[in-house]
């Protein structure tokens, strides 16, 4: 047996720790609502939209899985599920309050504020979601905190090490998701008083995200096989589509759940992101068809990701048509950010950056040019004190605070995703060896191979043995 130190016992200790504290914290009454401000049908709704963006995880799962290499397809899945695991701790313990608790200065949360959720069951309902318990609204934003760290696995697939990240999630979302989150998402936060509009996470989820995986795609550096120009095909393209769909179902809830609350501005949400996703992925097919290329499943797959990605910031702010154009323009960008990207050195392995950093990117400004005051009141408008706070398409000034939030958040995400995977190559080598990369990390990091519909699981003694794979 393999001798173990305490690097990696650490996790598992940390773990443990978390389990027994958990122990002494006092169990709360629930809140009783004695305004009777509840609405039943919100809650239904909420708890709907919950359970959809959590789908989306194991639907990135399959999106991601099926095309990386087929040595690779396990090791690449997990790393989205384990994310899972990772940010509800973090979430109970201190992610909640560095997210929604009371604000430092608009940079981030007191951390002691929900410490191993102290206040969200009895405490009363979030400002602007008053008629769900806090409750169900944090449960709500804890899906989106796991999706995100889950999304960067797409730019280090098939040579990051497991256990560096492992790490990565828990760094990522300390010193970067939570802390753009409370920017963005608590009405004290800077971002939110400087007037810029996120309805759904373009920017906290998508810019965040895409731009970490970016600066991890340059500290990890290139595969062997892409520094060889060796062809790699998708391990399984029914796994994409798979994904693809249930992606697209489950963003139904991460978009028209935003409005916390069963109402005309979720259906509008809705509605723009079926039409944003559906003009995108048409418009990633048909324009690779124009540049000579054969209509591919992926091509349209991948586009209707972009769109979704697009929409997701003004979902709840632009109108039905405008999404037409978002996810037609997004796609088209991305396509081109995809094939430039081609010819560089750049290893981002599934184009995490194009497509979640451009496309978020994108939406995020379009959402400063189509932003509507009759879609949501929210956006400013006051004609009496010479306010208009609407895209640039009816005359208001948001596109130029839309611009500086989003360079405030790109070059942040950048600057400390880089730093994050710097420290954590310090500490614990970040990229398996050569002979592990050629090995495929499905055996090399968890002993384990998805190969033909059979699942080969090596036995004490070493000898691999096939398992049925169900």
């Amino acid at each position: 047996m393999k001798k173990i130190g305490i690097k990696e016992a650490l996790p598992f200790l940390t773990l443990a720790v978390v389990a027994i504290a958990a122990i002494f914290v006092p169990t709360e009454a629930l809140f009783t609502d004695p305004e009777g401000k509840y609405n039943t049908g919100d809650i239904a709704w909420v708890i709907v939209a919950t359970a959809l963006v959590f789908l989306m995880t194991p639907g990135l799962a399959f999106f991601y899985g099926g095309m990386v290499h087929r040595k690779n397809v396990l090791s690449t899945m997990i790393k989205s599920f384990v994310a899972a695991g990772i940010v509800s701790v973090l979430w109970l313990t201190v992610g909640f309050g560095m997210s929604f608790g009371t604000t430092w200065n608009g940079i981030v949360g007191n951390p002691m504020s929900h410490l191993f959720y102290k206040g969200v069951m009895s405490g009363a309902p979030w400002i602007f979601a008053g008629t769900i318990p806090l409750s169900l609204f944090s449960l709500f934003q804890l899906m989106f905190a796991i999706i995100t760290p889950a999304l960067v696995v797409g730019a280090v697939a098939e040579r990051v090490k497991f256990s560096s990240y492992v790490l990565f999630i828990v760094l990522f979302c300390l010193f970067i998701y939570f802390p753009v989150c409370h920017w963005a998402w608590h009405p004290d936060g800077f971002l939110a008083k400087m007037g810029v509009l996120d309805f759904a996470g373009g920017t906290v989820v998508h810019i965040t995200a895409g731009c970490a995986a970016l600066a991890g795609a340059l500290v990890l550096k290139r595969r062997k096989s892409h520094k060889d120009k060796l062809e790699s095909h998708p391990a399984n393209v029914p796994y994409v589509l798979i994904g693809t769909g249930l992606l697209w179902f489950g963003w139904f809830g991460f978009n028209g759940g935003s409005a916390v609350a069963a109402n005309g501005l979720a259906a509008s949400a809705f509605a723009t992101t079926n039409i944003a996703a559906a003009t995108a992925g048409l418009a990633w097919m048909f324009f690779d068809v124009i540049k000579g290329k054969k209509p591919s499943v992926l091509g349209f797959c991948i586009g209707a990701v972009v769109g979704l990605v697009a929409i997701t910031p003004g979902s709840g702010f632009v109108g039905v048509a405008h999404s037409a154009f978002i996810g037609f323009v997004a796609a088209l960008v991305s396509n081109m950010v995809c094939v430039w990207k081609a010819k560089t050195t750049l290893d981002d392995t599934l184009d995490v950056f194009p497509c979640h950093g451009i496309g978020g990117i994108v939406g995020m400004l379009l959402t400063g040019v189509f932003a509507s005051n009759a879609v949501n009141s929210a956006v400013g408008l006051d004609a009496a004190a010479g306010v208009n706070h609407q895209g640039l398409f009816f005359g208001g000034d948001l596109f130029f605070t839309q611009f500086k939030g989003m360079i405030i958040v790109a070059t942040y995400s950048f600057v400390v995703g880089w730093l994050i995977f710097k420290f954590i190559n310090l500490i614990n080598p970040i990229r398996v060896t050569e002979l592990e990369e050629e090995a495929g990390l499905d055996s090399s990091q968890h002993g384990e191979a998805y190969v033909q519909g059979t699942l080969l699981v090596k036995n004490r003694v070493g000898v691999e043995e096939e398992t049925p794979n169900v």
